[in-house]
This record gives structure tokens, sequence and C-alpha cells, in this order.
């Protein structure tokens, strides 16, 4: 079994910044693309804040670009999130993802159990 632990989140005023961090434990062969989704409120979708493939290509998104960095740390299975001007709308359940392949070779998804972010205004 793969297990993905978060810390980092937080309350913090507008403007301030955020690091997150999530490490990844367990039996796998590596880890490929890990990456951080927001979700605002219970019932609603997950959606995708950043992404970094085990080479280092990111991907943001639209809301987010510019103002959060992801990166990751290949030797220690870990991904981290910086988020700096923070605004009230970041605030969101924050989940990390990873992609583990098995010794046997099998590829899922893991996901972290989520570190809650509030932005106050």
């Amino acid at each position: 079994q793969v297990h993905l632990v978060e810390s980092g989140g937080g309350l913090v005023q507008a403007g301030g910044s955020l690091r997150l961090s999530c490490a990844a434990s367990g039996s796998f062969f590596r880890i490929n693309t890990m990456g951080w989704y927001q979700q605002a409120a219970p019932g609603k979708q997950r959606e995708l804040a950043a992404s970094i493939t085990r080479d280092g290509i990111t991907n943001y998104s639209d809301s987010v670009k510019g103002r959060f960095s992801i990166s990751r740390d290949n030797a220690k299975n870990t991904v981290y999130l910086q988020m700096n001007s923070l605004k009230p709308e970041d605030t969101a359940v924050y989940y990390c993802s990873a992609v583990p392949t098995l010794p046997g070779g099998a590829v899922y998804t893991v996901w972290g159990q989520g570190t809650q972010v509030t932005v106050s205004s």
C-alpha cells in the first residue's frame, strides 16, 4: 500500500503565504506525477491546482498561475506547494495526489487525507 501524509495547512490573511508538503510512503517502485487539488466545499468537485511530473514538468490552473509554485524531491518522495499572494477564494481543502508504480507494474492514483487552507479577508 501507498500512503500520502500532508502538512502545512492553516489560517492566513489575504496576501499571505503558506507551504504545503506531502510525503509518500509504502511499497512502490517509483512515484510518477504528483499534484494538489482544491475542494472548496463538501460535495463540490475537486479541481486541479497544480501538478508536476517526475521529470519536473509543471502544470497550473489559471486561478493559481503566477502565485503558486509546485516542486518535488524525488529522493524524499515529497511534493510541495508554495502558495503566495493568497486570496479568500483560495480557501479550500487541499488534497495531495500521487501516481505510484507498484513493484508488480500496476499504476493507480493515491489521495492524501486533505489539509484545510483558510484565507481571511
